[in-house]
């Protein structure tokens, strides 16, 4: 199976109407609907999503059998409270597979089985498959938010590839709130974005060199004040492996520029 790093959007963006541009809603829309689903190849038999709204203090997974959804939003319509997607959770081998494979890596992992699935993850894949009809596992991302452990974190779950789970990081590659529709910002996220597609491209120690010490990159800090929405971004390029990334997305969301990665 191939590994991704999606773009999320805003809260419920495809399915209420946040005053996007209509053309970046129907670029973004049609990523997520035609080029993701297309992506593995075949169905896969499970996928494990790491989204930028989750974070714990040891990697955490929903153990639901089929997790509620988490409304992690705020002041919306009362539509975007009502949205549904019905995946089932994750089989028991594929729980205790990531489990054993994070123990072998050194890393103490839980199980939450209350938590829903967050608009990191139903969102864009409610568009990527909106019947609902794959098991999906949701994992956290770790308190502190060091890049080098997520690298880590990544490259312990690279071998769920070779048993038919697509890995899905699921964040923004640029998340300032505050920059979001500000006519000025777009030139100073620039470099970053820039960087950011020439960094996923390099040969792998490379690539986790420059990941790593992301934050010395051009604008970095402008980009993202706190790295939540980027680290899904190093799990997917840990778990990569040797394969190289590449662009396959390069759009803009209420005017910023962000893109996905596809590796394999």
């Amino acid at each position: 199976m191939p590994v991704a790093f999606i773009p999320h959007g805003g809260g419920p963006w495809p399915f209420v109407d946040l005053g996007m541009d209509a053309g970046e809603v129907a670029r973004l829309r049609a990523y997520l609907q035609d080029e993701l689903s297309a992506l593995p190849g075949r169905k896969p038999r499970a996928l494990l999503v790491i989204s930028a709204h989750w974070e714990e203090r040891v990697p955490t997974l929903l153990g639901a059998d089929h997790p509620p959804l988490l409304f992690d939003y705020y002041g919306f319509p009362p539509e975007s409270y009502e949205l549904t997607w019905p995946a089932p959770g994750a089989p028991p081998w594929l729980q205790q597979r990531v489990q054993q494979l994070l123990a072998v890596a050194g890393f103490e992992s839980a199980v939450d089985p209350e938590r829903g699935y967050d608009h990191g993850t139903f969102v864009p894949l409610k568009l990527t498959y909106p019947n609902a009809d794959v098991p999906v596992l949701q994992l956290s991302l770790l308190r502190g938010l060091d890049p080098a452990a997520h690298l880590r974190l990544g490259a312990a779950l690279g071998a769920l590839r070779d048993e038919e789970v697509f890995i899905v990081g699921s964040g923004m590659s640029f998340h300032n709130l505050r920059a979001f529709r500000d006519p000025n910002a777009r030139p100073r996220a620039e470099p970053f974005h820039a960087w950011l597609n020439e960094t996923i491209a390099l040969e792998p120690a490379a690539r986790a060199e420059r990941l790593t010490h992301w934050a010395g990159a051009p604008a970095a800090r402008f980009v993202h004040p706190r790295e939540e929405h980027l680290l899904p971004l190093m799990v997917a390029a840990g778990a990569a492996g040797a394969d190289r990334g590449r662009t396959s997305f390069d759009g803009t969301v209420l005017g910023m520029p962000v893109s996905a990665v596809h590796f394999g």
